[in-house]
């Protein structure tokens, strides 16, 4: 089997996921990146398909900026704070991976989900 990248993002100042988001992905190779997608997340605060497919799943390094504050300001929320925020993580094997972020105004987090 192998690996893909799925992600999602939860609006925890609404209680609703975060329907809009813009989110990059980019390999990492050192000192440099490459970009791979930018990818919109739905109704549901998902991506449409995953983010990495398994056709394109190579283990390394990763990085995915998520746009928090333009979804904030096209939200209406007070938004005087977030702006992109970088998750950087490796796959090291052949799995999937699903990094989501909890989203407000004023914080986030992330984990590695199922």
């Amino acid at each position: 089997m192998s690996g893909y990248l799925t992600t999602h993002v939860l609006d925890t100042a609404k209680g609703k996921p975060a329907a809009g988001l813009q989110i990059d992905l980019y390999r990492l190779d050192g000192n440099s990146r490459s970009k791979i997608c930018t990818m919109h997340t739905n109704a549901d605060g998902r991506t449409d398909s995953p983010i990495l497919p398994q056709k394109a799943f190579a283990t390394g390094e990763y990085e995915l900026l998520f746009h928090a504050g333009d979804y904030l300001t096209e939200t209406g929320a007070q938004n005087d704070f977030l702006n992109i925020i970088p998750i950087r993580f490796r796959m090291m094997t052949q799995d999937h991976y699903h990094v989501p972020l909890l989203l407000s105004p004023y914080g986030y987090s992330t984990y590695r989900g199922s």
